[in-house]
């Protein structure tokens, strides 16, 4: 007898928990500022054609949300096969983190090579579909060297990089292009 009342007084106990909680959802609006909507485009798996100063190749990046989808973790793995202007050819690799900065209102990346280069980049505003990274720091390099990375997208399916270097007191080039494609 006992449980048959404990029952029903559960069950009334439940549904209320439930009526609170949708009452409580309904009250309070859905978040609409999602921090990574400028970066989305770039989640997924990618591979691509590069070209530019170590010379042509190819190669594969991977950019996901990490840990409570708070930073998006990214993995770069560029391949450049012997050429004429790269005769010994070469792999670079390299492992990085997107943090936004509530407090800069900007988000930072954070990028460490196979070579030991660790980049510190802030995005700072630009006109159109690009966005665009600034090195704010590079250790193990010397003082004065500046590296941009412009992303831009063409497509939901395909992006275009465009990595430059700058020498002390000199503009930016370009180091390279790397064009990529969402992987099926």
């Amino acid at each position: 007898m006992r449980s048959q009342r404990v029952v029903p007084s559960f069950v009334a106990f439940l549904c209320f928990g439930v009526l609170s909680a949708a009452n409580l959802n309904a009250q309070s609006p859905a978040p609409t500022d999602d921090v990574w909507r400028p970066l989305r485009f770039l989640l997924g798996s990618w591979e691509g054609t590069i070209s530019g100063q170590p010379g042509n190749g190819s190669g594969t990046r991977e950019y996901r949300l990490v840990l409570g989808d708070r930073f998006i973790e990214v993995r770069n793995r560029s391949f450049y096969p012997p050429q004429e202007k790269n005769p010994k050819g070469e792999t670079h690799e390299d492992v990085g983190f997107i943090s936004y900065d509530r407090n800069r209102k900007a988000f930072v990346f954070r990028q460490f090579h196979i070579e030991g280069f660790v980049n510190t980049y802030v995005a700072t505003p630009s006109a159109g579909n690009a966005l665009v990274f600034t090195s704010e720091a590079i250790e193990n390099i010397p003082a004065g060297w500046r590296a941009r990375e412009t992303y831009r997208a063409v497509s939901v399916d395909e992006w275009l990089e465009i990595f430059e270097l700058a020498e002390p007191g000199k503009d930016f080039t370009t180091y390279s292009e790397t064009r990529l494609k969402k992987r099926r």
